[in-house]
């Protein structure tokens, strides 16, 4: 997995350079640039209030109590979307190291874990929500009659997967709390710490169907939060697109890199998905390319400061961990 994910980010890099050649880096360039400082920073602002969205919708979900722990979870999240997108990490990278962020705050793994799995159904479902959506949208703008087709097997097929996800889950609950206590112990759990959730509580609290209705609804939130930035970034750049197409597009390019979550950042995927789903909204090409720049842009200038606090409490954590570890073997002398 590890090769396979270099070998498919130098080659996603090449392409994606290839493609931005292709179109004209000055072209690209001076539309991605012409946002401006005010506009970058609009742009990033808005992004921290999507994040914050999209912790809240894993904080409902975990088996957590006070509010306090709200905070928590959204760090969690910035740090797992940071790790992803400016780390040589495929997205179950950020995954771990939002995990890992979230148990240095004192929250049980297990719990944390299994939480992550339940959030991540939950998210999955809001995206296929989002992208029938964006299908709808799609139908109803499309002059091509020919594509009328692919697009209601498409609805059909993510009413399918919707569908299956849920009973899937459902079933595999107990499985998940026994692997997921198994797993956890190795990376993250202190030798000899007792897990204070049962795993009966655990399978409780995933079988609820509250929980699930409550995260999905708030992760919804969290992709309409996304497509607001993304037709943010169209307009910053000029383009005249309609919010309604600006969320459409979000969606459908998420569809996109779904199979593509080996690739670290999804490096010239994002480009390519971005220039060919424009297209179908009238959108330039170079002004397509250019905002899924200001979007790595934005990525970089929001996850390394996040990224450098995240390292500053691993170093605290370790050396609060080494002495405690040299106390107890002082005790025993």
């Amino acid at each position: 997995m590890k090769k396979l994910s270099i070998a498919a980010a130098i080659v996603g890099l090449i392409l994606g350079t290839l493609l931005i050649g292709w179109y004209g880096f000055g072209s690209v360039g001076s539309a991605m640039f012409s946002v401006g400082a005010g506009g970058f920073a609009l742009f990033c602002a808005w992004q921290l209030v999507t994040m914050a969205v999209l912790g809240i919708g894993w904080r409902i979900v975990a088996p957590v109590s006070g509010t306090r722990r709200v905070g928590t979870f959204v760090w969690g999240r910035m740090v797992r979307d940071a790790a992803a997108s400016c780390l040589p990490f495929s997205a179950v990278g950020g995954f771990v190291l939002g995990v890992r962020a979230v148990t240095l705050q004192g929250v049980s793994p297990t719990s944390t874990t299994l939480s992550m799995v339940v959030d991540l159904t939950a998210e999955f479902l809001a995206e296929l929500i989002f992208a029938m959506a964006a299908l709808v949208v799609l139908l109803t703008r499309s002059a091509d009659t020919s594509l009328n087709e692919p697009i209601l097997i498409g609805l059909v097929l993510a009413l399918i997967v919707a569908a299956a996800t849920l009973r899937a889950q459902k079933g595999a609950i107990p499985l998940l709390v026994r692997f997921g206590r198994r797993l956890v112990t190795d990376w993250f759990a202190v030798p000899g710490e007792r897990d204070p959730v049962s795993d009966r509580e655990l399978a409780a609290t995933y079988g609820h169907r509250g929980r699930m209705a409550s995260g999905t609804a708030t992760h919804l939130v969290g992709w309409l939060c996304k497509g607001i930035g993304n037709w943010l970034a169209f307009r910053l750049l000029g383009a005249d697109l309609d919010l309604m197409g600006g969320l459409a597009i979000e969606a459908l390019l998420h569809v996109l890199l779904i199979p593509a979550f080996v690739v670290p950042g999804y490096a010239g995927v994002q480009e390519a998905g971005y220039a060919g789903i424009g297209a179908l909204f009238g959108i330039p090409p170079e002004v397509s390319l250019g905002v899924s720049l200001l979007r790595r842009a934005r990525d970089i200038a929001i996850g390394i400061p996040i990224l450098l606090v995240w390292q500053a409490v691993e170093i605290r954590s370790l050396r609060r961990s080494r002495r405690q570890g040299v106390a107890a073997t002082l005790g025993k002398l």
